[in-house]
């Protein structure tokens, strides 16, 4: 029986967030849908529950007969549609998702496989170059292109349809309380250059796709040579699919320096080649999706449990004005 199991719960910086784990008639809901759902699948958990706790999701490791670990996530309900999504792009893009093992897209809730090492975790044993984060981008940009005619679909799974013209409207509505009141002043005086960068960006007219919004190395597996698994889509976005390449590129960066920016652009650059659009019109358009894509970045703080307050609602309002204040920021490509 889960409820059985010892119990080792993490709460990172974020001692004080209330999330619904607290409330002990949705923590037996939750532990007896997944039982049900290992039950379904053949699987018994042995072993302990570890339990990671974050104002934007509750996240259970749980050791199993047969296999390595399954996962139990919950999204808040503004990132409710995660399960939903997995379970869609398991079958439209099955070569770069995880396949759940359950959803109840209502609750918000997914069990899912475990993908091998994170990308992070193979970068702490063993030298790497930057040649397999070219691949990795080649590979999410092929999912990209290959959900371009699906961005409908995936909105209608409750994923934000945020397309480039409604940018304005996304910056014009964060909440920039925690700024100070000169960098308030800065982005008030750069909103007539956004829009301008948002007509430019619509205008080469790339269609919009899935966006994953924070591709850094904890969030995709690398289970063996050229394989990569994409995952963790609580802040996914449809909107213009350049605006996903900052979070991957810097990591390189921090890694490798900033020589490496511009193979990385061009590796993933390529699925998105042709259709008259030539090489320096898609890498002017990387420039400025590469600033506009803080607007995502900053909203996507904004999906967190309704009862987060206090020190852990503060310190999640600065990281989205972090994000937000990138704005300022000249492209590094």
């Amino acid at each position: 029986m889960l409820s059985d199991m010892p119990v080792v719960v993490d709460r990172g910086r974020y001692q004080d967030a209330v999330t619904p784990w607290e409330d002990e008639a949705w923590r037996t809901a939750a532990l007896g849908w997944v039982r049900a759902g290992l039950a379904a699948r053949g699987l018994r958990p042995t072993g302990e529950c570890r339990v990671r706790l974050r104002p934007w999701s509750v996240l259970v490791r749980l050791t199993v007969e047969g296999r390595e670990a399954v996962w139990f996530k919950a999204n808040p309900p503004a990132g409710a549609f995660e399960g939903a999504l997995t379970a869609a792009l398991a079958s439209w893009v099955p070569r770069y998702v995880l396949e759940p093992l359950a959803v109840d897209a209502d609750r918000g809730w997914s069990l899912l496989p475990d993908g091998g090492p994170v990308l992070r975790d193979v970068l702490d044993r063993r030298t790497v170059g930057p040649g397999t984060w070219e691949e990795l981008l080649r590979q999410y940009a092929a999912l990209q292109y290959a959900l371009t005619p699906r961005a409908r679909q995936i909105e209608w799974l409750g994923v934000p349809g945020v397309p480039v013209t409604a940018l304005p409207d996304v910056f014009d509505r964060l909440d920039d309380t925690s700024l100070r009141p000169e960098e308030r002043r800065g982005l008030r005086e750069l909103r007539p250059r956004l829009l301008q960068w948002c007509a430019e960006l619509a205008a080469v007219g790339i269609p919009d796709s899935l966006d994953h919004a924070d591709l850094h190395d904890g969030q995709l597996f690398h289970p063996g040579p050229g394989r990569f698994t994409f995952f963790d889509w609580g802040d996914a976005v449809v909107s213009h699919p350049f605006c996903s390449l900052p979070v991957p590129a810097r990591r390189a960066c921090e890694r490798y320096g900033p020589h490496v920016l511009p193979r990385l652009r061009d590796a993933y650059l390529e699925p998105w080649t042709g259709a008259g659009r030539s090489a320096a019109e898609l890498r002017r358009a990387v420039s400025v999706a590469w600033r506009l894509s803080a607007l995502s970045r900053a909203a996507s703080y904004g999906r967190l449990f309704p009862a987060v307050t206090g020190t852990a609602g503060a310190a999640t309002a600065r990281e989205g004005a972090r994000c937000l204040l990138e704005l300022l920021n000249d492209p590094p490509l």
